[in-house]
């Protein structure tokens, strides 16, 4: 019988790589902090901190003496980026959209039951929503997550409803999320008949939000693009008579790119 590959990682690898993975959301960390998060004696912290130095993907900071990425972690990323033909297909289409809309335009898909935003562009305005390349967020409260499960196959639907029974369920962090598992479940019914979902203040307060499917040539959905910003320009009449359109129209023309065709 053949062995999980689990079996057979390297532990201090692993450490590294979570190591690494502790900057997602921190610019600058130091030993301690780093000991703390990783649950790491302070000495095996320090190790793999002067490796990571060494190869280039982490540097000390001569300001503060506390670490952050280095550029070999840019340029593996740079890599990755050249490497998907998803991501090269989608620059220029969120380009253009983040151009027309004059607001925030992003990429994502799930990882687990997560979203992940994979890429974005900025529009032109004072007040934009931030990028969030890179960062996780919950599906059931965010556009993109409700196209990703609400237009995926009911098979991923039923394993999200088990993960939410496995779990706490759905939290709240806004008054207006989603948290009944019935109403959410509907509502995503409803999303995958219409081919698009918006998030009307649910994932933050004050930002909006309209989402849509991309397909692959196989059909197979691989991502969802979204358009975002601030609730005092993106209330729901103008995104469902403005943005949907636009959003649909992009997710649509990527799709092409990707080799799909609708039936």
């Amino acid at each position: 019988m053949k062995k999980p590959k689990g079996d057979y990682a390297i532990q201090t690898v692993v450490n590294a790589m979570r190591l690494l993975e502790a900057f997602r959301d921190e610019e600058e960390l130091g030993v301690t902090e780093l000991s703390h998060l990783l649950s790491l004696h302070k000495n095996n912290v320090f190790r793999l901190l002067a490796t990571l130095e060494a190869q280039g993907y982490i540097e000390q900071s001569t300001a503060s003496d506390r670490y952050r990425l280095g550029v070999e972690s840019l340029e593996l990323g740079q890599a990755f980026l050249r490497g998907r033909t998803l991501l090269r297909r989608a620059r220029p289409i969120l380009a253009a959209l983040a151009n027309e809309l004059k607001e925030t335009a992003h990429l994502a898909t799930l990882r687990g039951f997560d979203v992940v935003h994979l890429d974005g562009a900025l529009g032109e305005q004072l007040v934009l929503t931030s990028l969030r390349v890179g960062d996780r967020l919950p599906p059931h409260c965010t556009a993109l997550g409700k196209v990703l499960i609400g237009c995926a196959p009911e098979a991923v639907r039923e394993a999200y409803d088990r993960s939410l029974t496995a779990t706490n369920g759905l939290v709240a962090r806004t008054a207006a999320t989603i948290v009944d598992r019935d109403k959410l479940f509907e509502h995503l019914r409803m999303v995958a008949g219409a081919g698009f979902a918006l998030d009307l203040e649910e994932c933050e307060p004050g930002l909006c939000c309209a989402a849509a499917p991309v397909f692959d040539a196989s059909g197979r959905m691989v991502a969802a693009l979204s358009v975002s910003g601030p609730a005092f320009r993106l209330g729901e009449e103008h995104l469902l008579r403005c943005v949907v359109p636009a959003v649909t129209g992009a997710a649509e023309a990527l799709s092409r790119e990707l080799g799909y065709t609708a039936s």
